[in-house]
């Protein structure tokens, strides 16, 4: 249940293969991650030893699933993500690491089926609040499959990308300021029309709280990948750029989208494919909070 999981009038297969270009880039910050919160949860020796069971909710291709079980050993980790298609590719992911027998997938979907998901020592869940209605149902949802002492982390926000200088040389300079602008607008439109949309101020922390859960840390991790690029990260570039073509349609005036159109364009000197001046950088929070007692 990634953002790309959700783009409307894609079937399965075709959203497929972008969440591999999603995952790729900041498999660095997903290992970081992890071990951060081995740490939370205790010296990483014991914590390492005592997470029996963890859940990776909105799962996409399983990249944060892997990385969670190889820093938690002893650990069954499930995959969940409403899209079966994703839900093969974290079993094929989990095959080729030879994780195959740590590694399940469960479909899932809607807030009320998180709750139904546990026991666990550990949830994780990337981008996947943002994408449904009640955010605040949602985490006690994941909250309730929690066993005590166990830890909710969810990765929300942090800093949009950035990619572009501020004037590329084709079009009107500013043009990431101007779609990130357009970003945002289309994304407030989309949260207004889901199912049960509800309002709340997202504040991490106070929303885990309300969940019955004690906020344990929040910390923000850079993903920082200097010009000149790697082919890989060029390629998710490239999607992201595609996918943001489709999405704004017509909230781009005419030369922001022509300016779009030559960056994805895969054969031209003015796309990212070639360009010498694209870097990748952006931050990502993760906000965490434990179960102290029993619930009764």
């Amino acid at each position: 249940m990634t953002p790309t999981d959700r783009t409307e009038g894609l079937d399965d297969e075709a959203l497929g293969a972008a969440p591999e270009h999603e995952a790729e880039p900041h498999s660095g910050f997903l290992t970081d991650a992890a071990h951060w919160l081995s740490g939370v949860l205790g010296p990483e020796q014991r914590s390492a030893a005592t997470i029996r069971r963890v859940l990776d909710v909105g799962s996409g291709p399983g990249a944060a699933s892997c990385v969670l079980a190889e820093v938690f050993p002893r650990a069954d980790v499930v995959a969940v993500d409403r899209s079966p298609a994703l839900l093969a590719r974290a079993r094929a992911r989990a095959a080729e690491r030879g994780l195959t027998g740590r590694i399940t997938t469960r479909r899932a979907e809607r807030p009320d089926e998180f709750g139904r998901l546990g026991p666990a020592d550990l949830i994780w869940t990337g981008n996947v609040c943002r994408h449904l209605g009640d955010q605040q149902q949602a985490l006690r949802s994941l909250a309730s499959a929690l066993r005590p002492g166990g830890m909710l982390a969810v990765a929300e926000r942090g800093l949009p990308p950035r990619f572009l200088p501020r004037d590329i040389g084709i079009g009107r300079a500013g043009l990431q300021a101007r779609l990130d602008v357009a970003l945002e607008a289309q994304f407030a439109d989309t949260r207004a029309g889901l199912p049960d949309a509800t309002s709340v101020a997202e504040d991490w922390p106070c929303l885990l709280a309300s969940a019955g859960l004690v906020p344990a840390g929040t910390r923000t991790f850079l993903i920082d990948y200097p010009a000149p690029l790697d082919l890989s990260v060029r390629r998710h570039l490239q999607a992201r750029l595609q996918r943001t073509l489709t999405e704004l349609g017509e909230r781009l005036d005419p030369v922001d989208r022509l300016t779009l159109e030559q960056l994805v364009d895969a054969e031209a000197e003015t796309g990212v494919l070639w360009r010498p001046d694209v870097f990748y950088l952006t931050a990502i929070t993760v906000h965490t909070a434990r179960l102290c007692r029993d619930r009764t």
